[in-house]
């Protein structure tokens, strides 16, 4: 058995913790052997654990506590710590695993709820689980999300080489902001969710790039933002934003576009790597 789960951006600008879209980037893990002991194999270096103690695991027991270790083969390319859902990944990826070895036939609502319990990123979790373009929103103890797809597209993603603990992009956030300024930062993610429904990435690019709730917070944390922004909208992107707490910034472009504009960015942000992805509209499967 091999489960796979997507890469996952989320806020996508304004949507703070509630807008998230799955990238066709994965993590896979391979299911082997009963085993006396959890033993996990990985390519993910040595700060990752190789026994219970590793995330994928400690999630599956506890969801369910009584199944039998086995063998697992972790492969993975979604960088860690880089605003791309790693650990929302391994979360949904643990939950699966609990699932299927233990029969639970879980439903997707049931694992968004516990993803979120363990994650507190339903942005992440929902889009890992669904694929697509998924709004989220927690109210209570209830998880609500909506599936969408999402227009054609490429993803330029620019990640840099250093890593960014999402805890330490989300302390610079306000504890509070003016109510003006929270309407109308709801009201612009509104009109991106809209323009995106409507299949109008030229309007929601727009709308990525008016956030009034995050991204301006985290400007120390993304240098290179306001360059890669400026050079990709002169090229011809329909906008560009900060993959959920970055340090990753990704532009949004028709595929025509997308080459020569990683040509242009590949001199503003030396310290990073280029690559191009689009969505992935399954979620997690299982094989």
């Amino acid at each position: 058995m091999k489960i796979q789960v997507p890469a996952t951006t989320s806020n996508l600008g304004p949507g703070l913790d509630s807008c998230g879209l799955a990238l066709a980037l994965y993590l896979r893990v391979q299911v082997g052997a009963s085993a006396d002991s959890w033993e996990v194999q990985h390519n993910l270096g040595p700060l990752v654990a190789t026994d219970a103690t590793n995330l994928v695991v400690q999630t599956a027991l506890h969801v369910a506590p009584h199944i039998k270790p086995h063998k697992l083969i972790l492969t993975s390319d979604i960088p860690i710590e880089r605003g791309l859902g790693s650990s929302a990944a391994a979360v949904v990826a643990g939950i699966e695993l609990a699932n299927r070895l233990a029969q639970l036939t879980l439903s997707q609502e049931e694992k968004i709820t516990i993803a979120t319990q363990i994650e507190q990123h339903p942005d992440h979790v929902a889009p890992a689980v669904r694929g697509n373009f998924v709004t989220a929103a927690v109210s209570g103890d209830q998880v609500y999300s909506v599936r969408h797809l999402f227009p054609e597209s490429d993803f330029i993603l620019c990640v840099p080489n250093k890593k960014l603990p999402a805890v330490k992009s989300r302390e610079v956030l306000p504890h509070t902001v003016l109510y003006r300024q929270a309407i109308e930062g709801s009201a612009v993610a509104n009109v991106m969710i809209a323009a995106i429904l409507n299949g109008d990435l030229n309007l929601a690019g727009e709308m990525m790039e008016r956030d009034l709730l995050q991204e301006r917070y985290r400007d120390n944390f993304v240098p290179h933002l306001k360059e890669i922004r400026r050079k990709a909208k002169v090229l011809g992107a329909y906008g560009t934003f900060i993959s959920g707490a970055g340090p990753t910034i990704i532009v949004m472009c028709r595929d025509s576009l997308t080459e020569k504009i990683k040509a242009e960015l590949a001199s503003v942000c030396p310290d990073a790597s280029l690559s191009s992805l689009v969505v992935d509209k399954d979620g997690t499967q299982v094989f």
